[in-house]
């Protein structure tokens, strides 16, 4: 049986809980969260089904070489001193990732550099001939991570960062993260059952997460290639068999997922990725403005939302927020709606008390996550009828 190794998997700031309970139902050993990073254990069998199937990470990485650094010369020197041979070939490209914080190092590019010169000087001095760095698609990415004088080295099994999904082909000005839409649809607490609405959808991404997650469709399913593919150790027959064990696991949501734009543009782009998802069953996307639209039915209602910010947005942030606020207040009845933005006095307009505020980043931005829910009549009556069950 193949051994047991320990591997980190990376996500966004506050979402450390999530990806563990991802790692938990999958099957992980030794969960230990960190900072925007979580410690796992497994063999190779389940770092190829992490990559493939972890909605919250952005990275799976396995570290194999760690030391202490106190200046450019000792970091350096240590990488200079590992054998390089045993993963590196001359003939084989490489790219350094690096991650630094603290007093110490303080710049990541720079950190980078080094590495990759002690890597090159090394196997130069072993073999005569060098590797090359290849910033597009190299054969191996390696991972520096960097906090004071605790230096670690990884590779990088994933490649391209995870939410590279491989189904978005269309986006609009500064689309969400696929990772951060897909721990917005599970910090809401969506329960997979209710319909599910995003009334500004976008190109799509937050109705493709939602449905991905209710369909238990993995997450990467769609992606063209992950960096242990080109391993030595590499095993297609045992990847295959990972992804079909998957594959039968998959089935039809309870709840319909709908979404509109009221842009035409937004709208044919979020049909084209949902087509690529091979999602156009489950996902319908319609052309319509939310301010002119009321709720469908009496079942409850889950919304989660993504609106503009006003960084792009020319016209009255304020008074779109207090549109989406009225809207919501007149015509959507038993509906718990989230949004997140980062415009915080723009939320004031909304004119909603939110129940629930969760602090998380999209991009550089900080930004909310509220939940305003609207009850079926007044929040009274709602009261009245909890008395009396």
């Amino acid at each position: 049986m193949e051994k047991n190794f320990e591997m980190l998997a990376k996500t966004f700031y506050g979402m450390e809980s999530l990806l563990a309970g991802e790692l938990l139902s999958l099957g992980a050993q030794d969960i230990k969260k960190g900072n925007r990073l979580v410690h796992f254990k497994g063999d190779k069998g389940f770092m190829y089904k992490a990559n493939l199937c972890l909605r919250t990470a952005l990275k799976i990485l396995k570290p194999f070489y760690h030391f202490k650094a106190n200046n450019e010369h000792e970091l350096y020197e240590k990488i200079y001193n590992f054998d390089w041979n045993d993963l590196l070939s001359p003939n084989e490209t490489f790219l350094i990732d690096s991650v630094v914080s603290g007093q110490v190092f303080t710049h990541s590019l720079y950190a980078s550099q080094r590495t990759k010169d002690a890597i090159v000087d090394r196997i130069r001095k072993q073999t005569g001939d060098r590797p090359n760095v290849d910033t597009r698609h190299p054969d191996f990415r390696i991972h520096l991570h960097i906090y004071e004088n605790d230096c670690s080295i990884s590779l990088d099994s994933s490649g391209r960062s995870l939410h590279h999904r491989g189904y978005r082909s269309a986006t609009n000005i500064a689309p969400m993260n696929e990772v951060l839409a897909a721990c917005l649809v599970q910090l809401s607490g969506w329960d997979r059952q209710t319909d599910f609405i995003d009334p500004m959808c976008g190109s799509g991404t937050i109705l493709i997460e939602a449905a991905m997650l209710a369909c238990d469709i993995p997450a990467n399913l769609n992606r063209n290639e992950f960096a242990f593919e080109k391993w030595s150790d590499w095993d297609a027959s045992l990847f295959d068999k990972i992804r079909q064990s998957q594959l039968k696991k998959v089935k039809s949501p309870v709840g319909k997922i709908y979404g509109f734009d009221k842009a035409p543009s937004a709208v044919e782009k979020a049909i084209q990725n949902v087509k690529n998802a091979s999602l156009e069953d489950f996902i319908h996307v319609n052309r319509a403005n939310f301010f002119h639209s009321s709720k469908i039915g009496e079942t409850p209602l889950h919304l989660l939302t993504n609106p503009p910010y006003g960084e792009r947005l020319e016209g009255d942030i304020d008074g779109l927020y207090q549109e989406f606020g009225d809207t919501l207040k007149r015509n959507y009845p038993n509906t718990n709606a989230w949004m997140i933005s980062s415009n915080f006095e723009a939320m004031k307009f909304v004119g909603l008390r939110p129940t629930r505020k969760i602090k998380l980043f999209n991009g550089k931005l900080e930004s909310r996550l509220c939940l305003f829910p609207i009850y079926a009549g007044t929040k009274k009556i709602h009261k009245l009828k909890k008395d009396e069950n």
